[in-house]
Parts: structure tokens; C-alpha cells; sequence
């Protein structure tokens, strides 16, 4: 066996290394790739729980199909906690927070618990 004929082969090889990297690029941009331009999903909130956890509310699907899901997103995945029908945009005024909390608690608590001070 001589040099010349290991030079097929390399070339070969080399080609084909070079291939992957582009055809994994064009399926990325594709919708072969499974990318989401299809299916619309746009981020409604998000709040922290910790440096590692938060919930996120992810809006998904359109037009009757719509939906809000409410997901906890932690390192171990990402758990689906609620499915709800999208609600109305835009900033509603809001009493502050401890006091909607105070009023909350107030209807759930049995007549006659109130303060015992």
C-alpha cells in the first residue's frame, strides 16, 4: 500500500466532517428543525422563587386555542403546575399587596375567628 491511497478515504472523511456541522445549521433554520415559528409561544411572567427556581407563564397556541401555562422551572426540569384560559391584558389597579392578602384571608377565615386580642 502506498501514500495515494490513503488520500481517497481521508478526503472522504474530512468531507463528511465537515457536512455535519452544516446540515445540523440548515436544520436548525428549517422547520425540519422543529423550530417554533409554526406555533406561536410568547412569555406572559415570570417571578423568582430562588436563584435556582422561579414560575413562569408561558402563553401557547391561537386564536380559540390559546392557552396560559403556568410552569415551575427548576434545574431538575420543568413541571406544568396549571392550565388556564388566557386572561385580559394590560395593568389593572390593584389595592396593595398586604392589604388584598388581609382580604383574602379575611373571607376564609369562619365567622367569629377575628381578632382575639
Amino acid at each position: 500500500m502506498s501514500g495515494t491511497d490513503f488520500i481517497g478515504p481521508v478526503a472522504a472523511f474530512v468531507l463528511i466532517l465537515a457536512l455535519i456541522p452544516a446540515a445540523l445549521w440548515l436544520l436548525k433554520r428549517t422547520p425540519l428543525g422543529g423550530s417554533a415559528t409554526g406555533t406561536p409561544m410568547r412569555l406572559v411572567g415570570a417571578l423568582p422563587l430562588s436563584p435556582n427556581q422561579r414560575l413562569v407563564t408561558v402563553e401557547v397556541g391561537q386564536g380559540d386555542d390559546r392557552r396560559w401555562l403556568v410552569l415551575g422551572v427548576s434545574p431538575g426540569g420543568i413541571s406544568t403546575l396549571h392550565s388556564l384560559p388566557p386572561q385580559a391584558e394590560g395593568p389593572a389597579a390593584k389595592p396593595a399587596g398586604g392589604a388584598l392578602f388581609a382580604q383574602l384571608l379575611q373571607r376564609q377565615l369562619p365567622p367569629g375567628s377575628g381578632d382575639a386580642r
